[in-house]
């Protein structure tokens, strides 16, 4: 399904990554962290700025991502910084925890963004057809 997700994905959405998201693609084994980087390669890439750097480290100060998992919260806080609606993910620890995503929302309101959706492709593909 995530390869389906990402092969159409371009042709339907606005599709950004970021340098963390480059940095994961890239770890493990060496045939498919390159045949992830294919797919991802022509994306543009979301700059790591100074304001995400800030909300990250708000999201964990706040208990919205816990302090283990600071690559989590960047990766929230850069979306959020640059107005990305979705972040599609299958980590259901830390960023598409349900128990997380109140303080998560709270946080990038309080601080003046508006939170992404963060849903799995399946659950982007389900609701395409609500839109």
């Amino acid at each position: 399904m995530t390869r389906d997700w990402w092969t159409d994905a371009p042709n339907r959405y606005r599709v950004f990554v970021s340098q963390l998201t480059l940095d994961e693609c890239a770890d493990g084994d060496p045939e498919a962290a390159a045949e992830r980087l294919e797919v991802i390669r022509e994306i543009p890439l979301l700059d790591q700025s100074s304001e995400a750097e800030a909300l990250a480290g708000l999201l964990i100060e706040r208990l919205a991502v816990p302090a283990t998992e600071p690559r989590d919260a960047l990766h929230i806080a850069t979306a959020a910084v640059h107005g990305v609606q979705f972040i599609v993910t299958w980590n259901f620890k830390h960023i598409l925890n349900p128990h997380l995503q109140g303080k998560i929302g709270d946080t990038c309101r309080e601080a003046g963004y508006v939170p992404p959706v963060i849903c799995t492709p399946e659950q982007l593909r389900l609701t395409e057809d609500d839109s």
